[in-house]
């Protein structure tokens, strides 16, 4: 619809989202305005962005005001313009679930008294011509979280679910940025996702409207519902195995990569990372994406080397579950990253940690090159029945 017009940012010189995750790709930052009888805005931008942001509110109000703030998130890349916006507009209500007020009082050191409008579950806003439902989405992934939807353009206002690292591009590929995104930054909390996937089935969605990447419609719409039904669901995409390996000097990867290739030759589909030099988060979405997941990793201080010790700490605290893994350890005096990997797992719920459970001493030997074989044939019956 005409009247819902959208004045975001695209940064695409950031490096790092949130410190940590990397965007060669750059970072949208989502805003919209609907300009019915009253006007609302959703969310604002991230500081980087704000006054690009409020030229382009600027532009789309055309000399009106703005009656309404919707706050679906505090989290500071959507929330950096509120204060600016509050003084600019003094008769503007900010609306919003009652947990984000205090944290907007955290962020802006301002309480804005009678300006705030909290909502709750299924509370709605008539804008003339447009009515808002507010539908509460705690822990998608902040608690203070909701969506809004609106019944006359069959738009579901999404905050950061169904968003992607990158820009807005509708034609840009939407799968493997989303499912980096989700699984890093959501993936922990699927049960809260899956009760809004719940709420939003009840609806008639014709678009969604993240904070983050394109506006979802027709075959993308149904790409996103049904991806984020498996991955909040912590179930595999796929049957395959994701080999990632941590190497000091070579030896550990070049046996990995010897592995990956056979399990080829078994019918498996195969990705490779190489925990030292990969983006880590790419590889933590790989795991999450198959049915299989073969470690291979040198000994470092009595332990493990300490990509791996990271990369599988990520998997732990994102929930990571119901696979097969299989595993090996190089080690030229003291092999160590067995014992480390399988202390790592042992509180990841359903997996299937399969023998042989291989030790290469520096190089593999004809009779550990035998081991891994055998390895990788129960590797990939065990992926391929799940």
């Amino acid at each position: 619809m005409q009247d819902i017009v959208y004045i975001g940012c695209y940064d695409k010189t950031l490096d790092l989202f949130e410190s940590q995750y990397a965007v060669p790709q750059g970072m949208a930052y989502n805003s919209y305005v609907i300009l019915a009888d009253k006007v609302a805005v959703l969310d604002t931008v991230d500081a980087r962005k704000t006054d690009e942001w409020l030229d382009n509110l600027t532009r789309a109000l055309g000399g009106r005001g703005v009656d309404y703030l919707i706050v679906q998130h505090m989290e500071p890349d959507h929330s950096a313009g509120i204060a600016l916006l509050a003084e600019k507009y003094p008769e503007m209500r900010l609306v919003a679930s009652p947990a984000a007020f205090p944290m907007l009082a955290q962020f802006t050191g301002q309480d804005f008294g009678a300006r705030k409008m909290p909502v709750k579950e299924g509370d709605k806003l008539d804008l003339g011509g447009h009515e808002l439902s507010f539908i509460m989405a705690p822990m998608v992934h902040w608690p203070e979280v909701m969506v809004t939807y609106d019944a006359a353009a069959k738009t579901l206002f999404s905050a950061d679910a169904f968003g992607r690292f990158g820009d807005t591009d509708p034609a840009a590929s939407w799968l493997d940025e989303a499912r980096r995104y989700y699984i890093n930054i959501v993936g922990k909390y699927g049960a809260p996702v899956q009760t809004l996937l719940k709420k939003a089935a009840a609806l008639d969605i014709a678009q969604i409207c993240p904070l983050h990447g394109p506006v979802l419609a027709g075959d993308a719409l149904r790409l996103a519902l049904e991806k984020y039904a498996v991955w909040s669901s912590y179930q595999p995409e796929e049957a395959g195995v994701l080999v990632a390996h941590a190497s000091i000097h070579g030896n550990t990867a070049k046996a990995a990569r010897q592995m990956a290739a056979k399990l080829r030759e078994l019918g498996v589909s195969v990705e490779v990372c190489d925990l030292t030099r990969d983006d880590w988060a790419e590889a933590v979405a790989g795991a999450f994406r198959y049915s299989g997941l073969l470690l291979a990793a040198s000994s470092y201080n009595a332990d493990v080397f300490p990509p791996m010790a990271h990369f599988l700490a990520r998997l732990k605290a994102l929930g990571y579950r119901g696979r097969a893994v299989g595993l090996v350890e190089n080690g030229t005096w003291a092999p160590s990253a067995l014992k480390a990997m399988r202390r790592q797992l042992e509180d990841m719920p359903g997996l299937q940690i399969l023998d042989p459970q291989v030790t290469i001493r520096s190089c593999p030997t004809a009779a550990v090159a035998a081991q891994l074989d055998e390895l990788c044939a129960a590797l990939a019956a065990a992926c391929l029945e799940r």
